[in-house]
């Protein structure tokens, strides 16, 4: 490693970056428009790996009608998350900004407030200046309120003032408290006579956990999941309170459907954004009685399968609205996959020879590619024609991609406009992408990946993922390794270091790194 130059000054990163800005191509002038701007639905899974849907390998785990979309669309073989895990890559998907330069866009209590700024360009805000509707179902995890919030009245700010016309969400995770619906705000079904409280420090007393009251449960915890017991499920965070707005986990799938199809329906006369952000396979992994056993590889497998019908009952929808036609469809996923996440669901034991993180290595929270490589297709019937492509692509771009679709003038340093791209008209996707991990950063370039040394543990035992940490500099040719098992940061020191300047041209010298922490 003597060969490689240190790493240069703060001062010269900055004069790089300027440099570089300063030769970024104009944006084109905006792609010509129907009488009607087309609708704009992001479908967004959580935890979903590479190899769990058909359209890109799976045998073990049938998704026929994500494959039906995906083979009517276009697959992106080169498809990112911004980050390997969830709030980080919802905040790039919705700002069009990297989320390391949020010192906030980490996994999120269920209390935090609002990361996003008020005042802050997002996809659904750029969309409503162009005559949108606007509207999210489902998974928000990214703070709601300024501080303490009061459950019991309007919690605000949150979707509604960062752009959505319409919001229906949990708050975080379904693993975190509170376990209710927010429907623009307000806690749907509260009964004012038993008002929510919440607390991540410590428990009330007199309410059941999963550490001390084992005879509630009905599913175990394996770590990190056994403070409040609601539903028989141990979650981060105590809960006190609000019995009759509590979830059952077993519907939220239906709920959830059911608000975006009727979110559709009250919007199909003129252009809307639905951003219909599922839950699964995200623990606790809870299928509805009727998807139960349909894998055989146990909840993981089922809730996938209970998402794919899910999809197909979206597009139905669209379908007997008579607006399919005129509809953009971006799929992907927030982060790579994991099996076990803090409960005993049989997920590892029943996995088999099943292949959620496809031909990568590593999976959720790891630098390595199966952290953020996920699954990523766009559709439009009749305007994107159906293929494959292999251009460089990261949610964080589609709000500059789409501003230049739909005519708005809006563009962010960091979201690159590849609306050329989305649609199948060029090849040509990203030259670059730093890609982020709990903080820790590392570079994609070409045909190159760059991780830089890290500290740290090298597998996470409760996960047992393989994480992207080592005391060397580490890089791969994913062209002629695609499971990253050839570091060549010695043999190929040249290349090594022209990976290191980019990455310090985009990413500077600042780099706070935080201990790992799991969901």
């Amino acid at each position: 490693m003597n060969s490689i130059k240190p790493i240069s000054s703060f001062a010269l990163c900055t004069m790089l970056l300027l440099s570089f800005g300063s030769c970024k191509h104009e944006k084109p002038a905006p792609k010509e428009q129907t009488a009607q701007k087309p609708n704009i639905i992001v479908i967004y899974l959580d935890d979903l790996g590479y190899g769990d849907v058909g359209f890109n390998g799976s045998t073990e785990l049938q998704t026929p009608n994500m494959d039906k979309l995906a083979s009517g669309g276009l697959v992106f073989t080169n498809g990112y998350a911004s980050s390997a895990t969830c709030t980080p890559s919802r905040y790039a998907l919705l700002t069009g900004v990297y989320p390391w330069r949020e010192k906030n866009a980490k996994i999120l209590p269920g209390t935090a407030p609002l990361i996003i700024g008020t005042e802050q360009m997002t996809l659904p805000k750029m969309l409503k200046g162009v005559g949108y509707h606007t509207g999210i179902v489902g998974k928000w995890h990214l703070g709601l309120g300024s501080g303490q919030v009061d459950w019991n009245t309007t919690v605000s700010p949150g979707p509604n003032e960062v752009g959505f016309d319409h919001s229906y969400i949990m708050a975080a995770t379904q693993d975190r408290v509170p376990t209710v619906y927010i429907e623009n705000g307000t806690v749907e079904g509260l009964d004012p006579d038993d008002p929510i409280e919440i607390n991540y420090a410590e428990n009330f007393e007199g309410e059941p956990t999963g550490l001390d009251n084992p005879e509630e449960l009905k599913m175990r915890w394996h770590h990190g999941h056994n403070n409040s017991v609601v539903n028989g499920i141990p979650r981060i965070g105590f809960m006190k309170g609000g019995k009759k707005a509590q979830w059952r986990d077993e519907d939220m799938a239906d709920v959830f459907l059911k608000e975006a199809q009727d979110y559709i329906k009250a919007q199909k006369d003129a252009p809307f954004f639905l951003y219909y952000a599922l839950q699964q396979p995200h623990v606790p992994r809870t299928p509805h009685e009727r998807f139960v056993g349909k894998t055989g590889l146990g909840p993981r497998g089922d809730v996938i399968f209970e998402a794919d019908w899910c999809i197909g009952e979206l597009v139905k929808t669209l379908e007997a609205e008579g607006i399919l036609e005129n509809t953009m469809i971006v799929f992907t996923s927030d982060n790579g996959p994991v099996l076990n996440d803090g409960y005993y669901d049989d997920a590892v034991e029943k996995n088999g020879s099943h292949t959620p993180w496809g031909p990568f290595r590593g999976g959720k929270y790891s630098l390595f590619e199966a952290g953020t490589h996920v699954p990523f297709f766009t559709y439009w019937k009749g305007t994107i024609k159906p293929g494959t492509s292999s251009a460089l692509v990261c949610q964080m771009d589609l709000l500059s991609s789409l501003a230049t679709l739909v005519g708005s003038d809006v563009e962010l340093e960091d979201s690159e406009d590849l609306l050329a791209a989305f649609l199948g008209e060029s090849s040509q996707g990203r030259e670059e992408l730093v890609i982020e991990a709990s903080t820790r950063t590392a570079l994609r370039k070409g045909d190159w990946v760059m991780i830089p040394p890290y500290g740290g543990q090298k597998v996470s035992p409760n996960v047992q993922i393989e994480l992207g940490n080592s005391d060397e500099f580490q890089l791969y040719n994913l062209k002629e390794d695609i499971g990253e098992t050839q570091n060549l940061a010695k043999s190929n020191p040249e290349k090594l270091q022209e990976l290191i300047a980019v990455f310090e041209r985009i990413r500077g010298e600042n780099m706070n790194i935080e201990p790992l922490e799991l969901k």
